[in-house]
């Protein structure tokens, strides 16, 4: 952007009362960081760009340092976050406040910073513009909203985090209005939303006590992501203004169910046609289910890559807490003809329609790295045209009818690890990052003493 160009951006956001820029981005676990800026040194930081220490990118929410190799051992070096103006919008809930997200780079080589979930996402999408398609995301999250617990009520607060389930009553499934959000939280974010520009569409009560969902409309792979990835933080924001907490923890009660982050992919070929669509390639094998061959392969990428992608999209030890049989939560490789049970499902509309939606993740999950996974599988499945199996019939988790994906976290980066094609896609720097951060998650629950074990064993033994 010229000079030009930024001053008259600056006098723009004058004339509309911000004088402050506050430049976001995600870390390694989709966390945002990032640096409020005046702003009238807005032109200064665009090409020099903003400075943070490396290892923010491998901080643990406790705020612990996760020893990852380039953070501790180099001596604590910077890297450079540089605000995309492309990306720039004024916050709703900050007066004179506007948000723009901002990309890493190397300050000693001036390269893009290899670990940077922005830039795994953008290598992954580059893969099929190789292949002259455009991957098209579609994010779908759920969240719970909770309230300060009241004491010696509600689940929550019987276990002593000082929070409850918000508005928690049982069968409210799928309702709208005040029987299930007494203080019309759903109505009110979804017209905060609208101007934050993101894309949200609509919303309601989900499924669970205190658990909502809010849709965003889809769009090309890095732009669902940074959408899905500013819902998020606005979300938590929003709660917050009320004294609430919002949580996309994948299962943060025992007696109700997780929350999930669906992903709806379709592919576009240069002139803006859907690829997946049946009549895109004459008589492909996938025209009995109404779509392409080239789905096909798509379908069979993902089926192919998911054990390592569950890595990705069930990032954390809490994740794998989510699955099981009669879950809706998929534990097992396979998929289905708009079938809810299946793990990955093909939604019934065909034509322009026509797409994957994969049901893996949950929300917990980074959605830059949940995507980029999902496009190197694509890519993958496409580029080396593999098959999969029949569509899973009728009602799912029976483990005699498809492999079972990992059921645990570290069995899950095992899978990560082993799958060479699919790192090859996203990267070896960014792949070895993530695997030193997540090894040292699991050895650092492994050394925590849990509320469970107390309760199991101190009295008797």
């Amino acid at each position: 952007m010229s000079a030009e160009s930024v001053e008259r951006t600056v006098e723009r956001l004058r004339e509309q009362g911000i004088d402050v820029v506050r430049v976001g981005y995600p870390d390694l676990i989709g966390t945002e960081r990032g640096k409020d800026v005046l702003l009238e040194r807005l032109p200064d930081i665009l090409h020099s760009g903003v400075a943070f220490c490396q290892a923010v990118y491998y901080t643990s929410p406790q705020g612990d340092t996760v020893p990852v190799p380039g953070g501790l051992d180099r001596g604590l070096p910077d890297v450079s976050i540089r605000p995309d103006l492309t990306t720039l919008v004024e916050l709703p809930w900050e007066p004179g406040v506007a948000h723009v997200l901002g990309d890493a780079y190397d300050p000693a080589t001036g390269l893009p910073f290899l670990e940077s979930p922005r830039t795994v996402l953008a290598a992954a999408a580059a893969r099929l513009t190789d292949l002259g398609l455009t991957a098209i995301a579609g994010p779908e999250l759920e969240y719970y909203l909770l309230e300060p617990a009241a004491a010696g009520t509600g689940s929550a607060a019987a276990n002593g985090t000082g929070w409850q389930r918000y508005d928690d009553a049982l069968g409210n499934v799928y309702v709208t209005g005040r029987k299930g959000d007494r203080g019309s939280h759903v109505l009110r974010t979804l017209r905060t939303l609208r101007a934050l520009n993101i894309g949200a569409t609509m919303g309601n009560h989900e499924f669970s006590g205190g658990q909502f969902e809010i849709n965003l409309h889809h769009s090309d792979a890095l732009d669902a992501a940074d959408r899905a990835f500013r819902f998020k933080t606005a979300i938590k924001e929003l709660a917050r203004h009320d004294g609430l907490m919002a949580t996309f923890m994948a299962k943060p009660f025992d007696d109700e169910g997780g929350s999930g982050f669906h992903v709806h992919l379709s592919c576009l070929d240069a002139a803006g046609r859907n690829v997946f669509a049946a009549d895109a390639d004459g008589d492909g094998d996938g025209r009995a289910y109404g779509l392409s061959a080239t789905a096909l392969h798509a379908i069979g990428g993902v089926l192919a890559h998911a054990p390592a992608l569950a890595a990705l999209l069930n990032p954390t030890i809490n994740s794998y807490k989510r699955f099981g049989p009669d879950t809706l939560a998929p534990w097992l490789n396979d998929w289905g003809l708009d079938n809810r049970s299946a793990m990955l499902r093909i939604p019934p509309e065909r034509g322009a329609g026509s797409r994957l939606e994969v049901r893996l993740g949950d929300a917990s999950a980074n959605p830059y790295l949940g995507i980029a996974g999902l496009l190197a599988a694509v890519y993958l499945g496409i580029r080396d045209r593999i098959q999969p199996p029949a569509p899973l019939e009728g009602y799912g988790y029976d483990a005699t009818k498809a492999p079972v994906l990992p059921m645990s976290l570290p069995a899950a980066l095992d899978a990560f690890e082993a799958d060479s094609e699919l790192i090859e896609v996203l990267g070896k720097e960014f792949a070895a990052a993530y695997l030193a951060y997540k090894r040292d998650e699991v050895q650092r629950f492994s050394r925590t003493v849990t509320d469970w074990e107390f309760r199991e064993y101190a009295y008797h033994l």
